[in-house]
């Protein structure tokens, strides 16, 4: 009887063939922008307010663009409050949002930054007829513990476009932001109609650190003052 002729198996370092290593082969690698960790988030308090940041993918749309950032404002005031869950303040820039946000824990406001990514490239793909993922997988977020940190975030984000351009009027405030809601200014805001029409797209903090306590970190804020954060 004819023995049967055994078949070589393949080396790991074969190129080409089934079960051997190949060019493309593997999980996708992941486009820039989308290279989050996956280590456990810090335990979230409710008195603590948090800075989250919400990055788009590369080659999505220009967000501060007017029909984008009304899509993005839109969606901003359907999703702005969840059981246990407050969007406090915002700024859209050209590729990425910044927010100061409460919540009761930090399910709630995975659920509630989940919400609002959800609605904002829903209302924007429809919006553009656009199709496919707008922001990157993972935010970022940043929790606040002391007056000091609260106040600087505050100048951060309600600011945060004199950080790319220098030029702007002392007094100018951000009309793609919260800016207009925002009753620390030092100063009276000279023209009031920079707040849109519609409901507005944030709700009144309930932490004492963003009531009222982050003016015990240095006093109310100046149209141009800037920080790192």
């Amino acid at each position: 009887m004819k023995r049967r002729r055994r078949s070589g198996q393949l080396g790991l370092g074969a190129r080409g063939g089934r079960g051997g290593w190949r060019d493309g082969s593997g999980r996708p690698s992941k486009k820039e922008g989308e290279h989050r960790g996956h280590r456990t988030r810090p335990v979230l308090a409710a008195r603590y307010p948090v800075h989250v940041t919400l990055k788009a993918v590369a080659g999505a749309p220009y967000l501060r663009r007017g029909v984008c950032f009304r899509a993005v404002r839109s969606a901003l005031a359907a999703g702005k409050a969840k059981l246990g869950f407050r969007l406090v303040h915002f700024t859209v820039q050209g590729n990425h949002l910044h927010f100061i946000c409460e919540a009761d824990d930090r399910m709630r406001l995975a659920r509630g930054m989940q919400g609002i990514a959800i609605l904002v490239a829903k209302r924007l793909n429809a919006r553009l007829d656009r199709k496919g993922k707008l922001f990157a997988e993972r935010y970022h977020a940043r929790i606040l513990r002391s007056p000091r940190q609260v106040r600087n975030t505050l100048v951060y984000v309600l600011n945060n476009s004199r950080r790319h351009d220098p030029t702007i009027s002392k007094y100018w405030i951000d009309p793609l932001s919260s800016a207009p809601w925002f009753t620390g200014w030092k100063h009276a805001v000279r023209d009031p109609s920079t707040r849109r029409e519609g409901p507005p797209p944030i709700v009144p903090a309930a932490t004492w650190l963003l009531q009222t306590g982050w003016r015990r970190g240095g006093g109310p804020l100046r149209f141009d003052e800037m920080t790192a954060a």
